[in-house]
């Protein structure tokens, strides 16, 4: 699903409440205590752009009213990292650079999430996890966000990696179980990620996304 980079149209409540619904959930304190995502700007974009990409994923095939849904909410995503970014006093041409480069990192994480999530690839997805959610992660990060090596010993995902695309997965299904008509009337409920934390290594996959430059795209 490949939206129009962006439009300001008024808000509809619908679309409203889902959007908060993916930022609480991307802000769930388990990501972060327990799974090693880094508590930083950086971190929770990336966290938002999981949760949207798995929202946008579920709406693939389901028609025109989906998918004008979809394109309000990636416009309400992208509006908000607009105010963030002012908040934080961006220049405008700073800003416009930012914003561009958030885009491009939304666009390859969501060919890649979502492809991986379409060929039930939980390796290619954890490694597309891997090079882009925990690429800054140090190696001396806390015991309770990791439980192995920055990357695994035969080339595959970090255990956390792994731990968060067992979560997208599941996500992914229980989303599959809701009713699109109850999501574009503005109900969408998100599984816990308590149950899910580090795994042990599996075999290693590739996956086509691009990891974000060294310039973050929210500092």
């Amino acid at each position: 699903m490949i939206f129009s980079f962006f439009r300001r149209d008024r808000n509809d409540p619908a679309v409203t409440a889902v959007y908060v619904a993916i930022v609480a959930q991307a802000r769930q304190p388990h990501f972060y205590a327990r799974l090693g995502v880094p508590d930083t700007l950086e971190g929770r974009f990336d966290m938002m752009v999981l949760h949207a990409v798995l929202l946008f994923h579920r709406f693939s095939g389901e028609g025109a009213a989906a998918r004008d849904f979809g394109q309000k909410v990636f416009d309400m995503f992208f509006l908000d990292m607009d105010r963030s970014l002012r908040e934080l006093g961006a220049s405008d041409e700073s800003m416009k650079k930012k914003i561009t480069r958030m885009a491009e990192v939304f666009y390859g994480c969501a060919d890649a999430y979502a492809g991986a999530l379409t060929a039930g690839d939980d390796a290619a997805l954890a490694l597309a996890l891997d090079r882009n959610v925990f690429m800054t992660v140090p190696e001396t990060a806390p015991e309770t966000a990791r439980n192995d090596a920055p990357m695994d010993a035969s080339g595959g995902a970090r255990a956390q990696s792994r731990g968060l695309a067992d979560y997208a997965r599941a996500a992914s299904g229980a989303l599959a179980a809701q009713q699109t008509s109850a999501i574009l009337a503005g109900t969408l409920t998100w599984i816990d990620p308590a149950p899910f934390g580090p795994r042990p290594s599996g075999p290693r996959a590739g996956g086509p996304c691009e990891a974000p430059s060294s310039e973050s795209p929210v500092e």
